[in-house]
């Protein structure tokens, strides 16, 4: 029996970023790592996402080999690992924020191949079966992403691209064209972490970018402080916070709580 809210998947993250344009704001995305500090934790912090104002919330799938994420997100992993969180455990888990209230969009930010080793449909099946509305993969190359997007179709899941500094007009509007949900914009080279403020030239991509989204468009790494958060508000459909979220994580939920509505807060309404 699905327990996702309903409507789900694709809609339900069209549907959160129209309430949030609705509002004259951008969407506020924060991500946790599942099973950080312990899995019982999880189900008291994302709750306080949503409570502090996350508009759309990644869930991060612990992996042993998480290339694009800073010392912050490879430490909760690593730990979230120790702690035998499994990614069967990450959708059991999703499956009881939902049973508790958690409404928002959930995406869970996961590595391909212990999606690879369940088996795609069935691992988009079952994601789709414990209240997820979409995937972000970023090891995935949308080139070899067409089995996994035909799965998310099958179940009108989301299937989230990124966009790198590096890539190019012609691929921007590759991506652009397959993305699903919104179109992830990677705001610097490198890894995720905190403190590092985007580049400058995420202006210029954005433009670029804009001639070719056919979906909202989301930008994060290195987007941690409120101040950050107001001056990049106007130019995006939606803000990523994800390593400042991990750090607050070790504080509690009142910690995590009020940090999410500080960036919240400087959105605006």
């Amino acid at each position: 029996m699905r327990v996702a809210t309903i409507p789900h998947g694709t809609q339900a993250i069209d549907l959160a970023f129209r309430a949030a344009r609705a509002e004259k704001r951008c969407a506020l995305i924060t991500y946790l790592t599942l099973g950080y500090p312990s899995p019982a934790d999880s189900l008291k912090l994302v709750p306080a996402l949503q409570a502090g104002g996350a508009d759309i919330i990644e869930l991060g799938v612990p992996f042993s080999d998480p290339v694009a994420d800073g010392p912050t997100i490879q430490r909760a992993s690593h730990a979230a690992l120790e702690a035998g969180t499994t990614p069967g455990d990450c959708l059991h888990l999703a499956a009881r924020l939902r049973q508790i209230g958690v409404s928002v969009p959930l995406v869970l930010m996961g590595y391909y191949n212990p999606i690879h080793n369940w088996g795609l449909r069935a691992y988009v099946h079952d994601c789709a079966t414990a209240g997820v509305d979409g995937l972000i993969v970023p090891d995935l190359p949308p080139e070899e992403a067409g089995p996994l997007q035909e799965a998310c179709r099958g179940e009108s899941l989301a299937l989230v691209f990124l966009v790198a500094p590096t890539s190019g007009e012609a691929r921007i509007a590759q991506i652009a064209a397959g993305t699903q949900g919104f179109l992830y914009v990677i705001s610097r080279l490198g890894i995720t972490g905190a403190g590092h403020s985007p580049g400058k030239e995420l202006t210029a991509q954005l433009a670029v970018v804009r001639r070719y989204a056919q979906t909202p468009v989301a930008v994060g790494f290195g987007i941690s402080r409120p101040q950050q958060v107001r001056a990049l508000a106007p130019k995006v459909d939606g803000i990523i916070v994800g390593s400042g979220v991990v750090e607050r994580a070790q504080e509690g939920t009142e910690a995590l709580r009020n940090y999410v509505g500080s960036l919240r807060a400087a959105m605006g309404r």
